[in-house]
């Protein structure tokens, strides 16, 4: 315990945001945070960083924990302001992404009172936060937020919510620092059981058709390393979720590209002929299953997930391993060379690669671009990966150019892609990437998004401008709902129900109009010149580019489809 000093509940709050390593704050102030305001404003060793509305603070924080590895922090006031953070917190908690939200409340005696701006935030977000607080007494502020630091960042990661009612802010009472943190009910496993890891081995040794299956949980446990080493050393194909990408070079020759819904046609073969599924950090979701009744109907499951209630929940599983995925991948690199010291894997695997890289070369992910015609998204995306040469952070909303950007940037790092895989949540983009940029002011950092999605949270441009943040917002522009009328073209007769996006402001200005650099495409040999152009800028920009209106993303699994069912033209 330290040294006891009497504080008001908004000093203690900083002093333990700062002690928890918080130097940036993603906020909008609000009555009963005021004060809280007004000591933040004594403190600027914690950057605050004034949103334009409270859901762009949380994917902020959001894009800020990805690219980083930390945990994000945001700061709203009570009644709409908490309101507003709900799909954003959705958002982290469907993809596993650490935060702390913290949330503006009216006074103790008030609550329940349907008081000005009062709303049961702990209430409403209970179903979609790790855990969440109210903190009726001062006394217990600092080891509260001190909770919520640890469970944000342990374990499965998520996003935990800090209810502060006003009293509780501006009461005063000691300050005691909670060296530790003690949650009987709450043991993460992290080291995975010995026993299981020789039965994954086990099954390797048997396999004929092994495969990976990496999703989130790789990049969450910085375990990209390992599972490379794995993979080479073991000469194992290698698949990957949406959320998984980055965890697995995609220029590997043992890389079969993204799995599922829009996935490679050689990964959806992959997954129904392996004989091994070792799926490390991933929960089986149904955009990567399809049909459940038909998912790797061939194979023994291997699943490695640090949650317990992720194994089992959707697809049966013969070896269960409990535990932290570095920590299981380095285990299994351990055992692999004590026991197979001189095994050739190579060999073992080479009728499998063989089969795996001519499905690969068979039918590869491709498009065609007419000289002078139409300009085509995937052609954007390459042009994006050739100039920045793979570098650069992207950030993509939800829809179309979100599987473009899936299918065609081609990413080999972990934290280079920041999307919204488990909720789809459009809107996502600029501001996650306003956090990408805070956290790393010297990389280049592109937001991929569509004409749709862009509209959703379009008034944090004018947070990238006044912090001088120079992101990139690609605008994949088919004046279209695109992924929704490709479902309607492809099983609803082409019945463009509201889909239609006609109507739309001119981009260009409207980014002058914010202060930022606009820039428009409309002509394919255009492409290359104005991007770079674009992104050699200081500034931050909208790129408006006009894309062909009916483009669809291909392979599409249809919905209750097997992942050997695919649309492929």
């Amino acid at each position: 315990m330290g040294v006891a000093m009497e504080l008001k509940g908004t000093q203690i709050l900083i002093e333990t945001l700062k002690r928890e390593g918080v130097d940036l704050l993603f906020g909008y102030p609000g009555g009963v945070i005021i004060d809280l305001y007004e000591d933040l404003y004594k403190h600027p060793e914690i950057r605050h960083v004034l949103v334009r509305h409270e859901q762009g603070a949380v994917h902020a924080a959001d894009g800020y924990a990805r690219a980083s590895g930390k945990v994000g922090a945001c700061l709203v006031t009570s009644g709409p302001g908490a309101t507003n953070t709900v799909t954003g917190i959705a958002t982290a908690y469907c993809d596993s992404i650490p935060l702390v939200v913290m949330t503006g409340q009216v006074p103790t005696n008030l609550i329940g009172n349907d008081a000005f701006q009062e709303v049961d935030i702990v209430g409403i977000t209970r179903p979609c936060t790790k855990h969440n607080y109210l903190v009726k007494d001062i006394k217990d502020l600092a080891i509260t937020i001190r909770q919520a630091f640890y469970l944000a960042r342990s374990g499965r990661p998520g996003p935990v919510l800090v209810d502060l009612p006003k009293d509780v802010l501006v009461g005063k009472t000691e300050f005691i620092w909670p060296e530790e943190v003690y949650l009987r009910s709450y043991n993460p496993t992290y080291k995975p059981n010995l026993n299981q890891l020789r039965k994954t081995i086990d099954e390797l040794d048997q396999a004929k058709k092994p495969l990976f299956l990496v999703g989130g949980g790789v990049i969450l446990s910085n375990a990209a390393s390992e599972l490379t080493q794995l993979a080479e050393k073991t000469q194992v194909p290698v698949t990957y979720t949406l959320m998984g990408m980055g965890g697995f070079p995609s220029n590997s020759p043992l890389s079969l590209g993204m799995v599922g819904m829009h996935g490679t046609y050689a990964a959806n073969l992959a997954i129904n002929t392996t004989d091994l599924l070792i799926c490390v950090g991933a929960r089986f979701d149904d955009r990567v299953t399809g049909k459940l009744s038909a998912f790797a109907p061939n194979a023994r499951v291997v699943h490695i997930d640090i949650d317990p209630t992720s194994i089992r929940k959707n697809v049966k599983v013969d070896v269960p391993v409990v535990g932290d995925c570095k920590l299981a991948l380095q285990a299994l690199l351990e055992i692999c060379d004590s026991r197979f010291p001189e095994r050739n894997w190579q060999e073992q695997h080479a009728e499998w690669l063989q089969t795996t890289q001519e499905w690969m070369t068979s039918k590869p992910l491709t498009y065609h671009q007419e000289k002078g015609g139409p300009i085509k998204p995937q052609r954007v995306v390459e042009a994006l990966r050739k100039l920045t040469r793979g570098e650069a952070i992207i950030v993509t909303d939800v829809g179309q150019h979100q599987m473009w950007t899936a299918q065609f940037y081609s990413f080999t790092k972990p934290r280079t892609l920041l999307t919204s895989g488990g909720l789809g949540t459009m809107g996502y983009g600029m501001p996650a990437a306003i956090g990408a940029q805070l956290a790393f002011p010297d990389k280049l950092v592109i937001a991929i998004v569509g004409d749709g999605s862009i509209q959703m949270n379009i008034q944090e441009l004018i947070t990238a401008v006044s912090n001088k943040l120079p992101i990139k917002v690609v605008i994949l522009n088919n004046r279209y709902l695109g992924m929704v009328r490709q479902w309607q073209e492809l099983f609803y007769n082409r019945l463009y129900a509201s889909t239609n996006m006609e109507a739309q402001p001119d981009f260009v200005k409207l980014a002058e109009a914010y202060g930022a650099e606009g820039y428009r495409i409309d002509k394919e040999d255009q492409v290359e010149q104005i991007l770079e152009q674009a992104l050699s800028s200081a500034a931050p920009a909208f790129i408006d580019v006009t894309v062909e209106r009916e483009e669809n993303v291909y392979p599409m699994v249809p919905a209750g489809a097997a992942l050997d069912e695919m649309l492929l033209v």
